[in-house]
């Protein structure tokens, strides 16, 4: 099937995700809200100084101004002023009754007990009006947003202590194979190589606010494939799996994967053409080839599409670039290239400076915050100046 149509199915068997939980304020950083949030009231709630200076009328700066006294910030105001009177008011104070403008300190001259304005400020000038930062009822935050010190910055000025969050999904790893060894263990013989899909894929679930589990690695056994996928899927949202789902003769975690609801069954797409993706329970299983480069671009494209839609994230991750490169085209299928993307001149190009050309395992070309190229499938090849669509990596 196309790419465009295993999105549209792969949509079509998401549910909303309700798993929340209350955090402390001081523990949220990354994490995604789960209500939203509205202001309950104006702030600031009286107009405030927004610097230190003398609180008076606009009109009255041209005369000698009787000072009445001052408001330290955290006080409320004693004094109405009247004409040709002013306050001293400091930064954070609320404006004294009958105030509009506030002089700074420097452009005053003091003597005794009044003061004269040397240069006079507009109406208004340093008086933060009610409301300012946000009026009563104004949604702040709308659920799904990810927390950063911004926002949590917010959230402790509107006074919360705890907060409703979304629980990180849990996503579990289990790569499969008789010639990959773990972190660790020593190769015996120039036919094995070690495992990296397990961690690959476990950091990038985690820079997409998952929890990662990784499972022992599988030898490719059919017994223990099957059992493996039922033990491994009972503790996780989504699992996912590296190697054993294309055509080789040890290739058992196909078969296994097909005891459940395959829902997609290869997408004409290079890499990771033999994706296959079951669904059970309101869980995914997603089975991805073993190549380190496809697994880690197979999951940017589905596993990242569950987690959008579960934790209302924007697929604002796609742009488009112009090709300061050439491009020819290696199959029939819709190619996932990874390319390189700079800023010029205000506009975003993309090239493909020090990526090799090869098989679907060499991890480096994902190195140095790579991005993804799409190369449609209907094209053969691509040229310098061609506008081009642009997928950035988590």
């Amino acid at each position: 099937m196309s790419y465009e149509k295993s999105l549209e199915i792969l949509k079509s068997h998401l549910n909303p995700y309700e798993k929340i939980e209350k955090i402390a304020l001081t523990q949220c950083l990354g994490r995604i809200l789960a209500q939203e949030i509205k202001a309950p009231k104006n702030h600031p709630e009286f107009k405030t100084s927004a610097m230190d200076g003398y609180a008076l009328k606009f009109e009255d700066q041209s005369k000698a101004l009787t000072l009445l006294g001052s408001t330290p910030a955290g006080t409320m105001p004693q004094f109405c002023i009247k004409e040709a009177q002013c306050v001293k008011t400091f930064t954070g104070s609320l404006m004294s009754e009958g105030s509009d403008t506030l002089v700074p300190v420097e452009n005053v001259e003091i003597k005794g007990n009044q003061i004269c304005v040397k240069e006079a400020v507009k109406k208004g000038f340093a008086v933060r009006e009610i409301g300012e930062n946000y009026k009563e009822g104004e949604i702040l935050l709308k659920k799904g947003t990810k927390l950063d010190y911004s926002e949590i910055a917010l959230l402790a000025e509107l006074g919360f202590f705890h907060i409703s969050v979304f629980i990180k999904p849990v996503v579990g790893i289990l790569s499969s194979g008789n010639e990959i060894k773990d972190l660790g263990e020593t190769l015996e013989n120039p036919a094995q190589i070690r495992s990296s899909n397990h961690i690959a894929l476990a950091n990038l679930a985690q820079k997409l606010v998952c929890k990662s589990v990784v499972f022992p690695l599988l030898k490719d056994d059919e017994k223990q494939s099957k059992k493996a996928l039922e033990n491994a899927l009972e503790s996780c949202d989504i699992l996912i799996t590296t190697g054993g789902v294309s055509m080789g003769d040890f290739d058992f975690l196909k078969k296994a994967v097909r005891e459940y609801a395959i829902i997609i069954d290869k997408v004409d797409i290079k890499p990771g053409r033999h994706i296959k993706i079951a669904s059970f329970k309101n869980k995914f299983i997603v089975a991805l080839p073993g190549f380190p480069y496809s697994a880690m671009v197979m999951f940017n494209l589905y596993v990242r599409e569950i987690l959008n839609f579960w934790l209302l994230q924007k697929k604002d991750y796609i742009c488009q670039a112009f090709l300061c490169d050439s491009y020819m085209k290696k199959t029939p299928y819709l190619e996932f290239v990874a390319c390189n993307i700079y800023f010029e001149n205000g506009r975003i190009l993309a090239n493909l400076k020090g990526k090799k050309d090869g098989s679907s395992a060499i991890i480096n070309n994902l190195n140095h915050k790579s991005a993804l190229m799409m190369v449609p499938k209907e094209c053969t090849s691509l040229k310098d100046g061609d506008l081009v669509d642009i997928i950035f990596m988590p």
